[in-house]
């Protein structure tokens, strides 16, 4: 997004001291329709001042304030007017920069716990319940709160669950708010941006568009644009928006490694080339791809090849494009943080990381960079793209090579993918209210004895695989109904010749992943 647009946005800037609570809190802030950017623990006061935001949230994260090598803040920072909120690890900070105490302790509390307000006067959980259930998970807390600011909740375990200074407008809570088990976390949140920090509503989905179209336009200019598409949602997202921007002036590259869901390839050519009227280039690479995979069984070296292969096809159409200068890929904000991050564990290098080849070389647009997967899929809506793309589950890049334990070969896709079909149809019907988050069918790389009719078979099983989740970091195993699976067994034993076994996995995440490679 252009600079001009972040300078006309009231932002709230999180100090991410690290775990998984500064993305959270950030959302949080962007469901509240006010815009959020996570910055390191250690940003100065001075880079504070120039980016001139209108407020700040102190995150949690996995340290003891008295650990070594703890990360500490500019404490500057806490005497310069900005409305601040400190939760959990930001909480016992900001005592401790202020002349508070945080005592050493051994009696931690982890989960939920019962939140008593005890100060009526309280700004930040002003009408709230005088008890309601907060999520804890800490070790340290406050002992006594500094000078100027007052006490306002306790749980049976933390006698200072929560503390404010308005006249400094310094706000803080052992607890998070963040999380949805903690009740009235998202009005707490509300109540600090609209009635304390006084930050309007006004980051929404439209906003977005326009902003992203007027920048891509300036960048741009008469020259061509290429984009990768994949059928995701990140691709197909980030190609409507530049496709909104300069219209024919992109041409998308979709590469067909004959490895996605039934219909999939079929779908996306419908919706780009036949509704959106986009410039598609259509690249059948299914033989190419089985001819690479031949005997390869490791999940990382079928990833590989799959990641390395897409990229030389892709190059090789792209440099046919005469005028083509920059290249529009779909790297979302959690990309950037986890790449960039110095206190959050490093989860997974950058997947968007490009390989040019020698001599070739695109700049880049990433109209998406500053947006979460929530907010791309608003954004899809908004511009038009079908639900069947918007609202697509998760489906990793290398598609059912990873749904296929063992050896790719056309009669495997062939099997999965009729299997998958009726997996996800199935529940789908009966899921009208989107309470799974994720569901598909795995074939393992055994067979197994049956019989069906008078003759015994020696045929492959398949497995259902059905999550729920709120963002795939932990996930339980569906309790989908027995009639339901039996419904789903019974079709694809009878429907698809070649499976004679069909099994549920009942395993969470963790110790579980929700893929199988």
């Amino acid at each position: 997004m252009s600079a001009s647009y972040h300078e006309q946005q009231p932002t709230v800037l999180v100090l991410d001291f690290g775990a998984q609570y500064a993305q959270l809190i950030a959302r949080r802030v962007r469901e509240a329709r006010v815009y959020s950017e996570i910055v390191p623990y250690d940003i100065s006061a001075e880079d504070v001042e120039s980016r001139k935001p209108a407020a700040l949230i102190l995150s949690g994260g996995p340290s003891s304030v008295y650990a070594e090598g703890a990360p500490r803040m500019d404490a500057r920072i806490l005497e310069m007017g900005i409305p601040i909120l400190g939760l959990c690890y930001g909480m016992q900070l900001m005592a401790l920069e202020l002349g508070g105490e945080v005592p050493r302790t051994d009696v931690g509390e982890y989960g939920f716990a019962e939140l008593q307000v005890v100060d009526p006067r309280c700004r930040l959980l002003e009408d709230m319940p005088e008890r309601s259930q907060a999520w804890m998970s800490h070790r340290d807390s406050v002992g006594s709160v500094p000078e100027g600011f007052i006490m306002t909740a306790r749980t049976a375990i933390t006698p200072i669950a929560a503390m404010e200074d308005p006249g400094r407008r310094l706000y803080a809570a052992q607890f998070h708010p963040e999380v949805a088990h903690t009740q009235f976390g998202q009005e707490i949140v509300r109540r600090f941006l609209y009635e304390i920090a006084e930050i309007p509503p006004v980051w929404t989905m439209v906003n977005i568009i326009d902003e992203n179209v007027e920048s891509i336009r300036e960048q741009v200019g008469a020259d061509r644009v290429i984009c990768g598409l994949s059928g995701g949602v990140d691709s197909s997202v980030t190609a409507a928006l530049v496709h909104r921007a300069v219209g024919d002036q992109l041409t998308c590259v979709f590469v067909d490694h004959g490895l996605m869901r039934k219909d999939e390839g079929a779908e996306v050519v419908r919706v780009f080339r036949d509704q959106f009227h986009v410039d598609l280039v259509h690249v059948q690479a299914q033989e190419r791809y089985l001819s690479l995979l031949s005997g390869v069984t490791d999940p990382e070296q079928k990833r590989r090849i799959i990641g390395e292969e897409f990229w030389k096809v892709f190059f090789e159409e792209a440099t046919k494009l005469k005028g083509a200068r920059w290249l529009a890929q779909g790297t979302l904000y959690p990309d950037v943080i986890e790449s960039g991050s110095r206190t959050a564990a490093k989860i997974k290098s950058h997947h968007n990381l490009i390989p040019f080849p020698d001599g070739v070389h695109f700049d880049l647009i990433e109209p998406l960079r500053a947006l979460f997967k929530d907010e791309v899929r608003a954004v899809g809506k908004e511009l038009g793209l079908p639900d069947d793309i918007v609202l697509r589950q998760p489906f990793p890049g290398p598609g059912l090579a990873v749904r296929i334990i063992g050896e790719i070969t056309y009669e495997k896709l062939e099997l999965l993918r009729r299997a998958d079909a009726i997996v996800r149809e199935e529940i789908a019907a009966w899921d009208r209210d989107g309470t799974v988050w994720q569901y598909f069918a795995v074939l393992p790389d055994i067979r197994s004895v049956g019989v069906m009719g008078d003759e015994r078979t020696y045929g492959r099983p398949i497995v259902v695989r059905a999550v729920t989740s709120v963002d795939a970091m932990t996930a339980d195993w569906a309790r989908l109904p027995h009639e339901l699976l039996a419904r789903i067994s019974n079709r694809i034993i009878n429907e698809i010749e070649g499976i004679n076994r069909v099994a549920y996995d009942i395993t969470s995440k963790p110790p579980g992943t929700i893929e199988w490679e």
